[in-house]
């Protein structure tokens, strides 16, 4: 039905950029978003971990009777997406692709730098994924797994999170990339920091382009003035709640939800 929600989830509060980039294009919708706080961070677990707790959080949205399933966890659509395409009847989207697009896109040199969690890199997905578009592409990728915690904790200006970020990217800088793809939906919270580091390297980040990926492919639209929002965790925080409100800009409210973990 046009007025069923669109499902979106992540491992933790990241995926909340691509909500908000979803609710500025696309207000009309209704929108309910899962973090899978109680298990975050996924960038360290096993493939099949990570396939097991994507396709647990796809069926706990179905619940809603979503009409598509956005995978906001670049995790998840790295080593699940595929899976979880044949496994449900709804559309589902993931980040990978559409993060690709936009780095081919803005890249002059075509040396292309990925940083994102350990499993993320480890499935070479955005390796392949950019190869795909343009074979004359270059892709330097580096796993940065302190950036996640550090972000869960809040520290989105903190100092050791620019001595963090300048350890993990000094080596890509030396590859003389001129496009980074933020390879994790948590990233964008500290863009800030990121982009004191790279310098002039351009920034890619994929909640824009997977919003419109989004419009493009939508099964059928809502036609109401102003779509609902709402939130939903498996271990609910007061930093989550903080960290959620700045992103948002607007009063939401968190709901604590079981998982079916069969």
């Amino acid at each position: 039905m046009p007025d069923s929600p669109i499902g979106i989830f992540d491992s933790g509060v990241g995926g909340l950029t691509v909500l908000k980039a979803l609710r500025e294009l696309l207000p009309a919708e209704n929108l309910i978003y899962f973090g899978d706080t109680a298990r975050v961070p996924y960038g360290t677990k096993s493939h099949r971990t990570i396939i097991r707790y994507s396709l647990q959080n796809t069926k706990l949205l179905q619940r809603f009777r979503v009409k598509m399933v956005v995978v906001a966890c670049n995790t998840s659509s790295a080593h699940a997406l595929e899976i979880l395409k044949e496994e449900f009847p709804f559309p589902v989207i993931g980040v990978v692709e559409p993060g690709a697009k936009e780095a081919v896109k803005a890249s002059r040199s075509g040396r292309i730098g990925v940083i994102g969690t350990e499993a993320t890199v480890r499935s070479e997905a955005y390796r392949k994924a950019i190869i795909s578009l343009d074979p004359f592409c270059q892709v330097f990728q580096k796993a940065c797994p302190l950036f996640v915690p550090l972000i869960e904790e809040g520290w989105l200006e903190d100092e050791i999170t620019e001595k963090v970020a300048e350890r993990y990217l000094g080596e890509l800088l030396k590859e003389e990339i001129d496009t980074l793809v933020l390879g994790c939906t948590h990233y964008p919270l500290i863009k800030e920091v990121l982009s004191r580091v790279c310098g002039g390297v351009k920034l890619v980040d994929s909640a824009g382009a997977v919003a419109r990926e989004v419009e493009r492919l939508l099964p059928a639209k809502n036609s109401g003035k102003r779509g609902s929002v709402r939130i939903l965790v498996s271990d609910k925080t007061e930093r989550f709640e903080r960290i959620a409100k700045m992103i948002m800009e607007e009063e939401v409210e968190i709901e604590e939800v079981e998982i079916d973990k069969e």
